[in-house]
């Protein structure tokens, strides 16, 4: 279903927002992601319409997002949820995990210096084998993150715009939105969850399980997501004009301007 179709926007709304290829397009290697001026601006304006009920929820670490956002330091699930900074500032930090990873992170790094364009992203509890810049490992990138993995009943990866993404299998977005929907200012209010990719799978089937509206950006690929939009600039115009939509929707009929 477009996104020309989901209900006009409520003030009541919580906006749950992935961040690489939904508020910034996905780039050669995630260190080249820059976020614009109008993105922060639009973030700001967002937090005064939803009364700060607007969190971000990504792959990447709180304290990447962070720097990617700079000033901003909004409510963020990092690590796809392992890790939380909630409205009040709050941080809960990942769970150290001990060794568990260390094979893996050792297999992955080996690899990746074998095969130029093989990128391993090294996020301490979670790993990111990114082959963007070489597309013809996907097979056996695939097949080594599987390989080390059929032995690791408390690790999963999934598989991403040409990335792999290793984390552990009990932890996801859905989950980090339910934990963040517990507190003020989230609760009570209906979700609405913004991602891409398969990693916001989770997040999708969560809010729709909730009664909340669910938005892919990208038209390809079979998604829980109940509505669609093309691209990241349609989405980034749609996010911006909320505010407006927000405040004409409470002037009572027949106002005029002052």
């Amino acid at each position: 279903m477009p996104l020309s179709e989901l209900p006009a926007p409520d003030q009541n709304w919580a906006l749950f927002l992935d961040v690489d290829g939904t508020l910034v397009e996905i780039a050669a290697t995630p260190s080249a992601v820059r976020i614009t001026p109008r993105v922060v601006a639009m973030l700001r304006h967002l937090m005064d319409a939803f009364g700060n009920a607007v969190a971000l929820v990504s792959g990447r670490s709180i304290g990447v997002i962070d720097q990617l956002f700079e000033p901003l330091r909004l409510p963020v699930a990092g690590l796809h949820g392992l890790e939380v900074r909630d409205a009040k500032g709050d941080l809960y930090p990942a769970a150290n995990e001990g060794d568990c990873l260390e094979e893996i992170r050792a297999a992955l790094t080996q690899y990746a210096h074998a095969f130029p364009g093989v990128l391993l992203e090294d996020k301490g509890a979670t790993l990111a084998l990114h082959y963007r810049q070489a597309p013809e490992q996907a097979d056996a990138a695939r097949a080594l993150v599987s390989d080390l993995l059929s032995q690791q009943s408390n690790y999963h990866f999934l598989e991403g715009k040409m990335v792999l993404e290793v984390k552990p299998a009990n932890v996801h977005k859905g989950r980090a939105v339910e934990r963040l929907l517990t507190e003020p200012p989230f609760a009570g209010r209906l979700p609405v969850y913004v991602g891409d990719d398969v990693t916001d799978e989770d997040g999708f089937t969560t809010v729709n399980r909730l009664g909340g509206h669910s938005i892919r950006v990208g038209m390809e690929g079979a998604s829980a997501a109940t509505r669609r939009v093309e691209s990241v600039p349609v989405l980034l115009d749609w996010l911006a004009s909320l505010p407006d939509a927000i405040l004409a929707k409470a002037k009572p009929r027949g106002s005029k301007p002052a």
